[in-house]
């Protein structure tokens, strides 16, 4: 169940990235709620999430996909640019949480 946690935290926080983008500087009302709103459930999720996973690598994991995640939406929807150093360096990202995540294993 921690992990179902863990996803439902990275969602509420890309709701609550996108709505803060869209308030324009919290001046717009409604996605200014919205936003409080998202965060304050992402970090509830979060603080269930980490009752089963170790902080570093939910943590990890939390930032890393909501990275990749909202930079795909800026891109795509905020017509943000891309070149290659932001795409190795969303890379570089991926590959520290996989090497947290290998690091934890029990061998």
């Amino acid at each position: 169940m921690s992990w179902i946690y863990l996803i439902l935290a990275i969602f509420f926080e890309l709701c609550g990235t996108v709505l803060m983008k869209l308030s324009y500087g919290l001046t717009k009302v409604a996605p200014a709620i919205g936003m409080f709103v998202s965060y304050a459930l992402c970090f509830w999720f979060l603080s269930l999430a980490l009752k089963q996973i170790e902080v570093s690598v939910a943590y990890a994991i939390w930032s890393a996909v909501g990275i990749v995640i909202i930079s795909v939406i800026g891109i795509a929807f905020f017509h943000e640019t891309i070149n290659t150093l932001k795409v190795v360096s969303i890379l570089l990202i991926v590959a520290g949480v996989i090497g947290l995540n290998i690091s934890g294993l029990k061998h």
